[in-house]
């Protein structure tokens, strides 16, 4: 089972003064077990806020309103409670570490979230497998995390991590950003290869429609001044890419 209930989710961001700033205004959500959802909407329209709130980033915080998974409270729970819960969020923009080989961060974040270390022979073995059929150079996790990374092999780290670890629920905000055509066709069948694989549930948040032609959604929902002001199928990404947002942030 694998469901995400956002309901009346009020949320604002802490800025550097300190103070809060509201972005989030009543979001209700409900993702089935196994569905696909897809959020788009123009540029500070709170989806990536709603990302971080589900994760649990510190710097947003619920004002009001609730999040469950599979029908549990974790609205007050740590992120990396949320991990183990059975959330992950990949990132826009996923940070650098030297020194942390892809590898070595792999499998902390697998000790991480199933509360022990993988056998170490079973690992290898899995790590391979995930690589072949992810298509990811057996070179590739030799790396430093992310260090000297291009766009496409950022995105393939965070589906490689994705396959590792299993999660229930992936959220993943802006996938697509920075990638090129080619690196958007190889990340989109990585995503889709662990859906098909593991049968999580996705909430796919981006601009545009042009990774939704790979990652077919069952839902899309347009997010306009801090909360869902339209829901349909996959057709609205059509109508979307065509009428753009114009008309959304008018009313």
């Amino acid at each position: 089972m694998a469901t995400l209930d956002i309901q009346n989710l009020h949320a604002s961001v802490q800025l550097a003064d300190g103070s809060l700033k509201p972005i989030l205004h009543g979001v209700d959500l409900h993702i089935g077990d196994g569905e696909v959802h897809a959020i788009m909407g123009p540029n500070g329209s709170g989806k990536s806020t709603t990302a971080y709130t589900v994760a649990g980033h510190p710097k947003y915080h619920v004002t009001e309103g609730k999040i469950l998974l599979d029908g549990q409270d974790i609205t007050d729970m740590t992120p990396d409670e949320r991990a183990r819960a059975g959330l992950f969020l990949a990132m826009q923009y996923p940070v650098e570490v030297p020194g942390v080989s892809v590898t070595n961060f792999l499998r902390t974040a697998k000790t991480a979230v199933d509360g022990k270390a993988p056998k170490l022979r079973e690992w290898t073995s899995a790590l391979k497998q995930a690589s072949e059929d992810l298509k990811v150079d057996p070179e590739f996790v030799k790396r430093d995390l992310n260090v000297g990374f291009s766009g496409g092999e950022k995105k393939r780290t965070e589906v490689l991590q994705m396959e590792l670890l299993k999660p229930k629920i992936a959220v993943l905000d802006e996938t697509d950003s920075g990638l090129d055509v080619d690196a958007l066709r190889v990340v989109s069948e990585g995503v889709v290869h662990v859906h098909e694989h593991t049968g999580n549930s996705i909430l796919l948040i981006t601009h545009y429609s042009r990774i939704l032609r790979y990652i077919r959604p069952d839902f899309v929902h347009v997010f306009a001044a801090g909360h869902i002001v339209r829901t349909g199928g996959p057709e609205l990404a059509d109508e979307l890419e065509e009428s753009g947002y114009d008309s959304y942030l008018e009313n």
